[in-house]
């Protein structure tokens, strides 16, 4: 149960505000906001997904550079409200096709009338895409897509000459092709974060792979789709699956360490050839999560030089080499080092010609960061 739902910028502007109860003050975005700009308690730098001020608990994700926020004075499950703010975002991506601040202030008639359906009186009543459509009639404004950032999460490595357009599936569930026809187009992206630690000396220490198969359909008669994976895939560390799959683990192999499903996939001939059927929701939906510990080879490779120059100095060399083909290119890449705690100042020096990268010291969690905008 909910009190409040509010959308905010980062710049604290108050696009989206829903009161369901009437039992928080309506100063609550301002609150919010002021807390978590200048939050400085436990030693962090940002404010954590939960946080209670004045007997009002306060959720919170970041979802498109936007603030999506809802307040409770009772001890609702934390992990409850946070996926309920991730599906309503999702929802109204669904719905406006783009998720941004421009069109959340261009199509706020349709927001409203998703929230009315989407919670009653602060209870979530259902965040089915395919369902809303049954209760929701406004038309989306659609927002110009030149204005849109050129690659998403998924386009971070990409070949120029296979990349779909930036705006391939930033069409809404609810809007047809000029003329009324339907695009009859299914897309299917992979996203995974990999997460890796390397040794000073450029060993890796710890790597994993958190991935998803991500899936928008805008086939008409929700005909059932056919997804093969690697006929080679095996579930658990030892080769053997969670569905009794007992093939050995060959030299191409894949082992993930754990995975689960979307409700509409059906796993029948999983077992036998590694198949998925499932029958397409509207919307974006994650037909398969997974988790993989297994040996890989890191799109990159990071090494560091530390010397001393001094009693209370150290100099890090930081070098960082690209372990793919050079017809591919990385977009945002981040790194970060952990510094000793006594750290109080740095200064950084990068190669001559550099550019589109930025440094920082994270004084807060002593940390440096380094970003590369295309490398």
């Amino acid at each position: 149960m909910i009190s409040q739902f509010f959308v905010l910028s980062l710049r604290g502007d108050n696009i989206v505000f829903r009161d369901y109860r009437g039992d928080v003050p309506k100063g609550s975005a301002e609150i919010f906001f002021r807390k978590v700009k200048f939050w400085k308690e436990d030693e962090e730098e940002e404010a954590p997904p939960v946080f209670n001020v004045d007997g009002v608990n306060y959720f919170h994700v970041k979802v498109a550079g936007l603030l999506f926020v809802a307040t409770t004075r009772v001890n609702s499950s934390p992990s409850l409200v946070l996926e309920l703010l991730q599906r309503i975002a999702r929802v109204i991506k669904d719905y406006l096709g783009v998720l941004n601040e421009d069109s959340l202030r261009k199509n706020f008639v349709l927001v409203y009338e998703l929230l009315d359906e989407v919670i009653d009186f602060g209870y979530a009543q259902t965040t089915s895409t395919e369902l809303l459509k049954s209760y929701v009639f406004n038309e989306p404004i659609v927002v110009d897509a030149a204005r849109l950032p050129p690659l998403g999460p998924a386009g971070m490595f990409m070949q120029g000459t296979k990349r779909m357009p930036a705006t391939a599936v930033t069409k809404s569930v609810v809007a047809n092709e000029p003329g009324g026809r339907r695009r009859e187009e299914i897309f299917v992206d992979i996203i995974e974060k990999i997460s890796v630690t390397f040794s000073s000396s450029g060993y890796i220490l710890t790597s994993e792979i958190d991935g998803t198969i991500q899936m928008k359909s805008y086939l008409s008669g929700n005909p059932e789709i056919r997804l093969a994976l690697n006929e080679e895939l095996n579930i658990g560390r030892g080769g053997r699956s969670i569905y009794d799959y007992s093939s050995s683990a060959g030299a191409g192999a894949v082992i993930l360490d754990d995975c689960n499903f979307h409700e509409s996939v059906h796993l029948d001939s999983f077992d036998v050839d590694r198949t998925l059927s499932l029958v397409p929701p509207d919307g974006e939906f994650p037909v398969m999560n997974y988790r993989m510990t297994q040996e890989f080879k890191p799109p990159f490779i990071i090494t560091a030089v530390i010397e001393e120059a001094g009693a209370f100095k150290a100099e890090v060399i930081l070098k960082v080499r690209a372990d793919f083909s050079s017809n591919i290119t990385a977009n945002t890449v981040a790194i970060q080092m952990p510094l000793p705690k006594y750290t109080t100042r740095v200064s950084f020096e990068q190669e001559p010609g550099a550019v589109g990268q930025t440094t920082d010291f994270k004084e807060a969690n002593k940390k440096l960061e380094w970003n590369l905008r295309k490398a």
